[in-house]
């Protein structure tokens, strides 16, 4: 094989590509030793701590400074416990507690587990005021809707995550907190004016800045305020004039997944690569279904021919190039200080659990059943259509935990198919619950008329049934409520142990003793 010149080693620099497999394929390696300067790992490149390390190591006896990128929230978004569910709260739960140092101290823990397993990047925190409830592909992933709340855990999550030595990644530029539609699926627009985005949208990014926060991830969405025509990704407005020269950020901008329907739809994975580095981004993150080789010499050879075609100036390749190079310099510099070798993850998050546990919010009615639970419940969790930014191996759900603390507990989850075209919604959710206690699971029921729809007749029958929302508490109803803040595995463990009197959280307490 040729030996590529400087101009394919610089574009090879600012690729973050990802691959198939749980240990490091020949064309990572070999690309590794021409330029390539990150990689991003998936879910499906992670089966445990152990494995994780040994696969970084991998990689960095190729490249020692190469960037080992994941998109890991620690919440309903999880790669590094994607096969057993987050043991962490995720950042609505945080948010719900508003304890800021518990915000660092949960990202902080994070960072360590992260680290210890050769990771040096982390896609996260979500720093996206999530002010509309219909939100299809934020909601718990934000830590509310209060621009002030967010920015202040955002802030203390990205302190708290690199002083483990793992840099943050603050997300998605200039904010996808108002939007209705999935930019994985098409284009979400923000349509307010410059000064309600200075006073809402922005005020979370420009304290991650504060914060020292090493890079920023763009997001696929139209902002006519800034630029009425180009996405954020690929608007040189928004990412040098805003970001850059505006906001004065000096870290890596590494977009989205180039890959999304948000950019690619109409320029092409080509197309949006180069106009995106254009615009001010220096990393290019691909990968999430384009995980070969191939697409990788598409992106490579595209940014080599668009300089020399003089669409992407020479200059702005050989920055970008430069910032990827200075974080992988500062990675080095924070494994150093901060990695022992040969210590193992510990397993499941203890400030995690006791996070969810704290998160938990409860409001009971004169129907609200007592607890402890004293004989086995019968739970109802409703499923609906998957969040794409959210695994589909990730588990979720009360049933599972509570009939490890409270034997003999069953459960069955419905779709929307289970239940369409039948008459009477509450039958199937009332079967198997007669003379026993009845807990309804949802999931941003608020979103979803056929769960409102079933849950509420339902509660006629059955005013008494215990409701667990474990996505954004907007309607409260059921003789018990309880808000978990998220559907992670630590959120349905802390949910469980309430009802088998396992541990009673002091909020929850003191909201059943109201």
């Amino acid at each position: 094989m040729p030996i590529p010149d400087e101009l394919s080693e610089l574009a090879a620099a600012v690729l973050q590509p990802g691959f198939e497999g749980t240990t490091v394929p020949g064309w990572v390696r070999r690309w590794l030793g021409e330029g390539l300067g990150g990689v991003a790992l998936f879910a499906r490149n992670v089966e445990s701590p152990a494995q994780v390390a040994a696969l970084t190591a991998q990689l960095r006896a190729e490249r020692p400074d190469v960037i080992v990128a994941i998109d890991e929230e620690a919440g309903d978004v999880t790669r590094f416990e994607s096969r057993q569910g987050s043991s962490r709260p995720g950042n609505l739960g945080l948010g719900s507690i508003d304890d800021v140092e518990l915000t660092g101290a949960v990202a902080r823990d994070l960072g360590l587990d992260l680290a210890h397993a050769g990771i040096t990047l982390d896609y996260a925190p979500d720093t996206d005021v999530n002010n509309n409830p219909d939100n299809p592909i934020i909601g718990v992933r934000a830590f509310g809707a209060d621009p002030a709340l967010v920015a202040r855990h955002g802030a203390a999550w990205i302190r708290g995550l690199q002083d483990a030595g793992v840099a943050a990644c603050a997300k998605h530029f200039p904010g996808h907190g108002d939007t209705a539609v999935d930019s994985h699926h098409d284009v979400p627009v923000i349509g307010h004016d410059l000064a309600r985005l200075r006073e809402v949208e922005l005020v979370p990014f420009q304290a991650a800045i504060a914060a020292g926060v090493r890079s920023i991830m763009t997001g696929h969405l139209v902002v006519p305020a800034l630029d009425p025509e180009l996405p954020a990704t690929l608007s040189r407005r928004i990412l040098t004039g805003l970001l850059r020269e505006e906001l004065g950020f000096t870290g890596l901008i590494v977009t989205d997944g180039i890959e999304m329907q948000g950019v690619r739809r109409k320029y092409g994975l080509e197309g949006a690569t180069v106009r995106a580095l254009a615009a001010g981004a220096d990393a290019i993150c691909v990968g999430g279904d384009h995980a070969d080789e191939h697409t990788a010499i598409r992106l490579r050879d595209a940014i080599v021919a668009a300089v020399r075609a003089g669409d992407l100036p020479e200059e702005r390749l050989r920055d970008a190039a430069a910032r990827v190079r200075e974080l992988a310099t500062w990675t080095v510099g924070m494994r150093a200080r901060t990695v022992t070798p040969g210590t193992a993850v510990a397993g499941p998050s203890a400030v995690g659990r006791a996070a969810a546990r704290r998160a938990l919010k409860a409001t009971a009615t004169t129907d609200a059943p007592a607890l402890p639970l004293r004989v086995p419940a019968h739970v109802v969790e409703f499923a609906p259509p998957r969040n794409i930014a959210i695994g589909a191996e990730t588990p979720w759900g009360v049933g599972a935990p509570l009939s490890r603390l409270l034997p003999g507990t069953t459960s069955v989850r419905l779709s929307a198919d289970d239940l369409a075209g039948i008459t009477d919604p509450a039958a199937p959710v009332l079967a198997g619950a007669t003379g026993r206690p009845l807990v309804l699971v949802v999931r941003d029921v608020h979103r979803h008329p056929w769960i409102a729809d079933a849950v509420a007749a339902t509660l006629d029958v059955r005013p008494d049934a215990i409701v667990i929302e474990m996505g954004v508490p907007v309607a409260v109803s059921g003789g018990l409520h309880l808000a978990t803040h998220g559907a992670t595995s630590a959120c349905g463990e802390a949910a469980a142990e309430l009802l088998a009197g396992a541990a009673v959280p002091e909020p929850a307490e003191q909201a059943l003793a109201a």
